[in-house]
């Protein structure tokens, strides 16, 4: 028999298969295949991967931000203070955390409560000043929907800050209540309060 007519080795167990199961997850512990999407407007921009560090693939390449996983954009957003500026692992490591907590609260996937609390927290109306003869006057416009998920991530890292800034908790217990309340739409979440003030001030701006 030629070579090319040898049959292939038989590939040893355990290999492709598992390899692939194991990357498939985040943090090697939670499965994001299955991510369900309430909003069809933000879909596109809340990218879900196993990946939560790109060492700056994306970073010199316009609206390319929407294609990096959202728990890491939560990562970059929550290293925009001054405790965590610069430190990716250790603001890694709280989101880590705050994922364990939103599991063992809820006995949910926390990434799917997470894409729920951006999808809540994104608001859908704004104010813009127009200037007619010298007189600003507020308009209120929509939100684009990669706007909007910009938004819902700041207001999730601004409600994890004010929640842990001087306190007792821990930034990742502040995180994980700001997305409980968010993804359950709690008005009294930081996130959600933010997102209805601003659609209040649109609505009377109209």
């Amino acid at each position: 028999m030629s070579e090319e007519e040898a049959p292939e080795p038989d590939a040893p167990a355990g290999t492709d298969d598992e390899e692939s199961s194991v990357d498939a997850l985040l943090f090697t512990k939670w499965d994001v295949s299955d991510i369900v999407y309430s909003d069809p407007s933000t879909e596109r921009y809340i990218t879900v991967t196993p990946i939560a560090h790109t060492m700056g693939r994306h970073a010199n390449k316009q609206f390319k931000k929407s294609e990096i996983s959202i728990v890491e954009r939560l990562i970059n957003r929550l290293m925009q203070t001054d405790e965590n500026t610069g430190s990716k692992q250790k603001t890694t490591q709280i989101v880590r955390d705050a994922l364990d907590i939103v599991h063992e609260q809820t006995d949910e996937n926390p990434v799917q409560v997470l894409v729920g609390a951006v999808e809540n927290s994104g608001p859908r109306e704004e104010t813009v000043r127009l200037k007619y003869g010298g007189i600003s006057v507020p308009k209120a416009v929509d939100v684009a929907p990669q706007r909007r998920v910009d938004q819902a991530l700041k207001f999730i890292a601004q409600g994890t800050q004010s929640g842990s800034y001087k306190t007792k908790t821990s930034a990742a217990e502040a995180l994980a209540r700001t997305l409980i309340g968010a993804a359950d739409y709690d008005v009294q979440a930081y996130p959600i309060n933010q997102k209805e003030e601003k659609e209040r001030v649109a609505a009377a701006a109209r």
